[in-house]
């Protein structure tokens, strides 16, 4: 299917009828799009695209609940230092989150990960501990719980979190009913980083949209729920070990080395329907077409879990409705293997194109 509609009058805007008092007021509420040029024909294929959020990833909400949570309880006080260990997007909302409120934050973070992340949060005022590519992500985050108890600084622990999930039962979830509401959701489709997006959207939809079946996708050389071996856990529910299972892999946000306790939840009480791994190189190559053809820009973890969406599309019955998410935006990849390719100089046809005409011309 292809969309080649001319508009007949200029598009306007009026506002959102608000005004905020923070940006992290701004947090969720993010668009379901459909998808004109790549879906199949006979389904709607719709993403949910939450790199609206103000910090450009779905781990706002969760950055966001953490924080306010632990302010309730007060297991955080004010001025304490939070500490946490991430690939990357968990840590750049809550340096977003950190900043609004005036909380100091370090985040450990595997070398492995892609440059811009940890640049976007030390811009935030964050500090960024990075650990060794070898000791993968177990490392970085054995690294955060050292430096916690040795500093008496607030442990985020998103994948323990009961926070996590909670965030994505009260608001994801909240905000698909309400656009999919009068309207079919034959199926959902995510893949899984800590866990908390399929964990909490699911509570929701196997009470409130039965009928919509649950799609999660892994890395396919990091298939550690599909491979059945259960994670060695401490008294916390925190990692004790690196998962048997685990290989290293392209889509970063997804899958550490070790199933985390927020994940288990869905593993535990079957909240997904179908397991469906993924090559890294799907995800990537997903992610190019969904910015080429659709004019979306997401990360890895996005086009991965786009090209599940697309294989089940394409097997999917006549009329059938599918949401994907997509979590973060492309911007957060520019020195990964997904822009690999994308030159920094002139091509020779745009070399052509500046020699067509006489002024102004690159050598």
């Amino acid at each position: 299917m292809t969309t080649q509609t001319q508009a007949t009058d200029i598009r306007t805007t009026s506002g959102q009828g608000r005004l905020y008092d923070s940006v992290l007021d701004t947090v969720g509420n993010t668009p379901c799009i459909r998808i004109n040029n790549l879906a199949p024909d006979h389904v709607q294929l719709y993403v949910k695209a939450e790199f609206f959020n103000p910090a450009a990833s779905v781990k706002d909400r969760l950055a966001l609940n953490i924080i306010e949570s632990a302010e309730r309880s007060g297991a955080l006080k004010p001025g304490q230092t939070v500490i946490e260990a991430t690939s990357g997007n968990t840590g750049i909302g809550l340096a977003m989150v950190c900043a609004a409120k005036g909380y100091p934050l370090v985040v450990t973070m595997a070398e492995s990960f892609s440059i811009e992340r940890r640049r976007l949060m030390r811009f935030l005022g964050a500090k960024v501990v990075l650990t060794p590519k070898a000791a993968k992500g177990f490392g970085m985050y054995q690294k955060a719980v050292e430096l916690a108890e040795a500093n008496g600084w607030f442990l985020a622990r998103q994948f323990e979190t009961d926070a996590n999930a909670d965030i994505h039962e009260s608001t994801t979830a909240r905000e698909i009913l309400g656009d999919f509401e009068g309207r079919r959701l034959d199926y959902w489709v995510t893949g899984y980083g800590t866990g908390g997006t399929v964990s909490g959207v699911a509570r929701v939809l196997r009470k409130e949209r039965p009928q919509t079946k649950i799609i999660l996708s892994e890395p396919a050389n990091a298939a550690l729920v599909t491979s059945g071996i259960a994670q060695e856990r401490g008294p916390d529910n925190s990692p004790a070990v690196s998962h048997a299972a685990f290989e290293p892999h392209p889509i970063q946000g997804w899958t550490p080395d070790f199933i985390p306790h927020v994940l288990q939840e869905a593993i535990d009480n079957s909240y997904f329907d179908q397991l469906i791994p993924v090559p890294g190189p799907q995800g990537i190559e997903w992610s190019q077409q969904l910015a080429r053809r659709e004019g979306i820009l997401t990360g890895v973890s996005g086009g991965a879990s786009f090209a599940v969406a697309m294989q089940i599309a394409k097997a999917a019955e006549p009329g059938s409705v599918i949401l994907c998410m997509l979590p973060d935006t492309g911007e957060r990849y520019l020195s990964s293997p997904l822009f690999e390719g994308i030159p920094e100089v002139m091509t020779d046809e745009e070399l052509e194109l500046s020699k067509s005409t006489p002024g102004n011309q690159m050598g």
